[in-house]
């Protein structure tokens, strides 16, 4: 069964700014505010904000890619302590939410639609530094992502990422929701589509839930290391909490990772 994912995960993500779900919900103008006094904090994961040091000590004139982080959260509070801020996604609607905040706030942020894998519309080392908050689970192969992050970085620049604990992957939710148990029944890396019959893709598109990937941790960490980057900082993360919805391994394991790798100048 052929599937476009981007154009399914595009229309999905479009759909969860209707539904007003975490990661679409745009910062408010009391953020924004503060962030132009010089205090803020932006999330790569859900619930620890990244550390200072992870950032330039002065972010004004500092040209930043969003990248794949629409939704009105991150870019808006960068653009407003000081950053030229471009955000790169590939949900429309999630675009429109920064463009809503940049209108309602006075900011310039530019907003551009497309894949995380492919940044060809911008020339070699157009950024000082990459936001790239937990995205790259709705793509197949993260190493497109890593090689153009390095490429359009500028020496010394930084690519701050987060990403899902491949291990959360292993377990059947059917099950947990069902059972309230883990049971294992996934191999890593995870793959949405090639590890699902015909059916059960059929009930994923029909319920509204994006394909996902679960990238080994060879790629997510050793991947930015062989393009060239340096890891230079790195924390791990859990869920936030939520009357809706508990994911039972976060008893067992942090479900997500952040990294900080830089673009060390070798010249």
């Amino acid at each position: 069964m052929a599937i476009n994912i981007r154009e399914h995960n595009r229309a999905i993500w479009n759909k969860q700014v209707e539904w007003k779900t975490t990661w679409t919900i745009p910062v408010s103008q009391e953020e924004v505010a503060a962030a132009r006094r010089g205090e803020w904090g932006i999330y790569l994961t859900p619930t620890i904000t990244v550390p200072p040091s992870w950032f330039p000590a002065d972010l004004h004139g500092c040209e930043v890619l969003g990248l794949a982080s629409g939704g009105g959260q991150q870019g808006p509070l960068l653009a407003a302590a000081g950053a030229k801020v471009t955000i790169f996604d590939n949900s429309p609607a999630q675009l429109a939410q920064d463009r809503m905040v940049a209108e309602r706030d006075g900011l310039e942020i530019m907003t551009i639609e497309g894949d995380m894998r492919d940044l060809s519309v911008f020339p070699d080392a157009s950024f000082d530094l990459i936001v790239h908050p937990v995205s790259n689970c709705f793509i197949p192969d993260v190493m497109p992502v890593w090689r153009e992050a390095y490429r359009v970085l500028r020496p010394n620049g930084a690519l701050l990422a987060g990403f899902n604990n491949p291990a959360r992957y292993l377990f059947d939710y059917e099950v947990t929701d069902k059972r309230k148990v883990l049971e294992v029944k996934y191999k890593l890396p995870y793959d949405a589509v090639k590890l699902h019959t015909e059916e059960e893709i059929q009930r994923l598109l029909a319920t509204g839930e994006c394909l996902e990937f679960g990238h080994s941790l060879d790629t997510l960490i050793g991947g930015q290391i062989a393009v060239g980057f340096l890891i230079a900082g790195l924390y791990e993360d859990t869920d936030r909490e939520d009357e809706n919805w508990h994911d039972m391994a976060a008893d067992y394991m942090p479900l997500y990772i952040a990294t900080r790798a830089i673009k060390a100048d070798i010249s």
